[in-house]
């Protein structure tokens, strides 16, 4: 089967795509997954065109493209709280007068045209957040009244269907990232969500082990639980300690890398997560897409890491059987 080995850009934006073609190409890597943020992929200049250099780049390195990622404007489309924290990842455009409702909008109009440079791209996959109008009630501390958390998932659906609608008439695919902050974040609120838009089919996930692992949630029982749902894979390592720390699961307004957190990321194989019961499961549910590095590590060189990543994947992933390994052992009928 041999899934390609990818390596996310989010956390190398700050050089131009070029140069993470050629860093990526000679790191080992089969291709790449585009951010929407620095030039990596300018959604707002995504015609025909522009698709095809882009295309093209990623030719001259012998490298593929099979997703692009909006985490930082699908945030924007239902955050219940929009404020400077949203300015300082949006472009101006979706900014604009910094009217909340007004960004929501423009966001939501952002998505759809990303789903259109996607379909300009060949591929079918977009990654991405979708924000949440409820994560602000993730402690029920003052009592959340009856109903408004469903009043929440409501308007997710309410703000997120014409999106996923427009998806579906171009045949593209949107993988939500299961992450603190958005509408799903672990088994019971993915479920939620998709019960929010009616099992929408161009809705799905970006499977990445490391936010529930410190969550304490089971990471690989969730790729059984979605097994028809889980369109894209993050390959993310995190560390979480054995014994009390300074800084609980909460992250105690701490800058990651602070060696008083409970958690923090790791590159691939320096943590907690088993990596090798995560490639049995994905090879149970036929998942064939690809394996994607999203390296984040405070402590490590970042380069070292993403060359380290890559030959760690490579290690741990596998073929399913195509035998049973006892059918030898029977006898054989004359």
């Amino acid at each position: 089967m041999s899934r390609p080995v990818t390596l996310y850009t989010g956390q190398w934006a700050d050089l131009p795509i070029e140069k993470m073609c050629e860093k990526a190409k000679s790191f080992g890597y089969e291709g790449l997954e585009l951010c929407t943020w620095g030039d990596h992929m300018e959604i707002n200049k995504a015609d025909q065109a522009y698709c095809d250099k882009k295309k093209a780049l990623l030719k001259k390195y012998g490298l593929e493209l099979y997703t692009i990622s909006t985490h930082l404007v699908g945030q924007c489309v239902c955050d219940a709280i929009i404020d400077e924290r949203h300015k300082g990842i949006l472009p101006d455009y979706i900014w604009g007068d910094g009217n909340p409702e007004g960004i929501r909008q423009r966001a939501a109009q952002e998505i759809i045209k990303t789903a259109k440079a996607a379909k300009m791209l060949g591929i079918d996959t977009v990654v991405g957040f979708t924000g949440s109008p409820v994560w602000h009630m993730l402690y029920s501390f003052p009592a959340i009244p009856d109903g408004m958390i469903e009043k929440g998932y409501k308007e997710f659906a309410e703000r997120w269907i014409p999106i996923l609608d427009e998806f579906q008439k171009l045949g593209v695919r949107f993988a939500l990232e299961v992450h603190p902050t958005e509408i799903a974040f672990d088994i019971h609120t993915a479920h939620l969500a998709l019960q929010a838009i009616d099992n929408h089919p161009a809705f799905g996930f970006n499977y990445d082990p490391s936010h529930l692992g410190y969550q304490h949630v089971d990471y690989v029982r969730f790729i059984y639980e979605f097994s028809d749902r889980i369109f894209h894979v993050h390959m993310k390592d995190v560390y979480w300690s054995d014994v009390p720390m300074g800084i609980g699961v909460y992250g105690g307004h701490a800058d990651f890398g602070d060696n008083r957190r409970y958690w923090n990321f790791r590159s691939l194989g320096h943590g907690k997560i088993n990596f090798e019961n995560i490639i049995r499961a994905l090879n149970d549910i036929g998942y064939k897409g690809p394996l994607s590095v999203e390296w984040e590590d405070s402590g490590m060189n970042r380069e070292a890491g993403a060359i380290e990543s890559y030959r760690f994947v490579k290690k741990v992933d596998f073929d399913p059987s195509d035998v049973a390994f006892d059918k030898a052992m029977k006898k054989r009928e004359e």
